[in-house]
């Protein structure tokens, strides 16, 4: 029996695009066991998902085929899942990571996460969710002639956390990358290269007073944000209570504030803003992962 952790991730940190990713502390665990019946079995999985379209099985089959492992049943079960569904914190990256992991585990084979990104970025399409879900940490992301993933482990300064702010309400991928435009200015490239970059120079040498301006976007945010109700009171309101910068995470429809880690305060008065708007989102309050997806033992 194999057990998975993987951390959940954000994605795009504003003008990041599809190449800037991050690990943050919250968890899914997943457990995994060759049977000797013969069969697919689910246990912590919604019924419809209990199927061989079910991402972790594909996951899972993607290795087995590479390597012609030959296997009766298999059962995958699902042990803690604290990673929102569809909310912009890389749930589906989750279970595409652990179902790679895992295979390798019940093969008997030797964890080679270089060789699980590749596997990850076919399946689920880009790598800026499943790259920081692999490796932890903040990670900067490309594809090389559409094909290869090339990555960088961004080292980060002490002095900040993450602050997500979630509508209870899900926001499929396949809608927010629907309402982006099929074209964009070179002007506005500009404008998300040049705060992409100082961007990472923030987090590398700890200057986050420049958070603000280079957490803005001129690529996704202001045409995602429109399926996102109240999206400019929650971002403004957070801006006001004193976070470093503020943007959506990954396709949304969470939030994700930067703020100071002694700030004591932002929490608590996020809170009372909520309950006086009657804003029905959850706040979670999370700290970089810096370790990634990996296998527990003697759990």
């Amino acid at each position: 029996m194999i057990r998975v952790r993987v951390p959940a991730t954000s994605a795009n940190l504003g003008p990041g695009f599809d190449s800037l990713g991050i690990s943050l502390n919250i968890y899914n665990e997943y457990e995994f066991s060759l049977e000797k019946n013969k069969g697919l079995f689910f246990e912590g999985v919604e019924k419809e998902f209990q199927n061989e379209n079910n991402i972790i099985f594909m996951a899972i089959k993607k290795i087995f085929d590479k390597y012609d492992f030959k296997f009766e049943g298999i059962r995958i079960k699902i042990i803690k899942q604290d990673i929102p569904i569809s909310r912009g914190l890389g749930s589906s990256s989750s279970c595409i990571v652990a179902g790679l992991i895992g295979a390798f585990a019940l093969m008997g084979k030797e964890i080679n996460k270089n060789e699980i990104l590749s596997l990850a970025v076919d399946i689920e399409g880009h790598p800026d969710n499943v790259c920081p879900a692999i490796f932890g940490g903040l990670v900067s992301t490309i594809m090389v002639d559409g094909k290869k993933p090339l990555y960088n482990c961004v080292e980060v300064k002490e002095g900040v956390k993450f602050i997500a702010l979630i509508p209870r309400f899900k926001l499929s991928t396949e809608k927010a990358r629907a309402i982006l435009p099929k074209e964009v200015s070179f002007r506005d490239c500009v404008y998300n290269i040049g705060r992409a970059a100082l961007l990472i120079s923030c987090f590398s040498n700890g200057n986050y007073a420049l958070l603000k301006e280079a957490s803005k976007d001129r690529i996704h945010e202001r045409f995602r944000s429109k399926l996102i109700d109240n999206f400019d009171e929650v971002y403004n309101k957070a801006l006001e209570l004193g976070a470093f910068s503020c943007f959506l995470s990954g396709a949304g429809p969470t939030l994700m504030a930067i703020v100071d880690s002694k700030d004591i305060d932002f929490v608590n008065n996020f809170m009372r803003f909520m309950k006086e708007q009657e804003l029905n989102w959850d706040i979670k309050e999370l700290k970089i992962d810096k370790h990634g997806a990996k296998i527990l033992k003697g759990e």
